[in-house]
């Protein structure tokens, strides 16, 4: 059925408007009776439930930064399977994204190119919807994704980002500090372990007791990310994701010219898996067994969570395949785990 509802009619609307869309019916089924009748339908099995970063999680699969900007659909992305929600990127100071245009599929890969540039409400904001999901005795384990304000320049970046810790950290399961998007001007240079470190120490600092993970990208060298992996580790930091999407547009089936025009931004989907998971081999290598791994990046199937799983992740998160698998995507996933144990 869903296969058919995106050929005909979501794969022709603006890729941002269907999204929308998608995330308002999500809303909407956060909303009771829909969401217990949707969880009954994908609840995990008992069997995967997971125990990652001090926290306990239904499933070792969640939903990865990027499809929740702003704390409005995770009721609804519990309601649907998922493990976990890592909500953002979010920054200090609200901003409106990069212009529009600014998210393409490239249907033949399974993927996505986006150049969104942390569009968000800002951080104020998301903290009052946070702290009302807190109080909620049935929901998923959620993640907060903080990165730069656009207008907040490079040099001030640690200041930028030790604001949004210091109001989100107390309302998170986890915080993740991205510096790893290709959509913020001067972003992925923060990277750089001379530079990371004492933005790292200081958002730990901000974020008190609750576990801190950074996200990387996967076009850095393998000797840079073992670098960071040795800085996590040195920091205290709780863990690591791996790996955020790419600038890299090799191997693609799609036509050039259609790659082409969608233009600068970040790839995601199906094409950055083989790399993606690579940097999980690499990173687990480098750090030792208690430090968590979170593996992103071309995950569609069980037998790539899996995969994932077994290569050393603690937990797993997708985002583009769920454009092209729909809504019982997560239940699909965990289904098929459980069918493989």
């Amino acid at each position: 059925m869903y296969p058919l509802l995106f050929r005909t009619v979501l794969s022709r609307l603006d890729p941002e408007r269907a999204h929308h869309l998608a995330m308002a019916v999500i809303r909407m089924l956060g909303l009771p009776p829909a969401s217990a009748i949707a969880r009954a339908l994908t609840r995990p099995d008992a069997s995967l439930r997971t125990h990652a970063l001090g926290l306990t999680f239904d499933s070792p699969f969640g939903v990865a930064a990027g499809f929740d900007k702003d704390v409005v659909g995770v009721k609804g992305l519990y309601a649907l399977g998922f493990g976990h929600v890592e909500v953002g990127t979010l920054t200090a100071i609200p901003q409106e994204g990069n212009p529009r245009p600014r998210l393409f599929r490239l249907i033949p890969d399974r993927a996505v190119v986006n150049r969104m540039g942390f569009n968000n409400r800002g951080a104020q904001a998301a903290a009052a919807r946070l702290a009302k999901l807190r109080r909620r005795a049935k929901r998923p384990v959620i993640g907060v994704n903080i990165g730069k304000s656009r207008v907040v320049d490079v040099a001030d970046a640690t200041a930028d980002y030790e604001r949004s810790a210091r109001l989100l950290a107390p309302l998170a399961d986890y915080l993740v500090v991205n510096v790893s998007s290709p959509n913020t001007p001067g972003l992925r240079g923060l990277q750089a372990v001379e530079t990371l470190r004492p933005l790292l120490q200081t958002v730990k600092d901000a974020s008190g007791a609750t576990p801190l993970l950074v996200k990387i990208a996967p076009d850095l060298p393998d000797d840079e990310i073992t670098g960071i992996a040795a800085l996590a580790v040195d920091l205290g930091l709780a863990g690591i994701i791996a790996t955020n999407t790419t600038i890299s547009r090799e191997g693609l089936a799609t036509d050039p010219a259609v790659v082409a025009a969608a233009g600068e931004g970040g790839l995601s989907g199906a094409p950055l898996k083989v790399r993606s998971l690579d940097v999980l081999r690499l990173v687990r290598a480098a750090v030792p067994d208690t430090f968590c791994v979170v593996s992103v990046g071309g995950v569609e199937t069980a037998d790539d969570v899996r995969e994932r799983l077994d290569a050393g992740a603690d937990l797993v998160q997708g985002y583009t395949a769920f454009l092209y698998r729909g809504p019982l995507w997560a239940r699909q996933i965990n289904r098929g785990l459980v069918a493989h144990d």
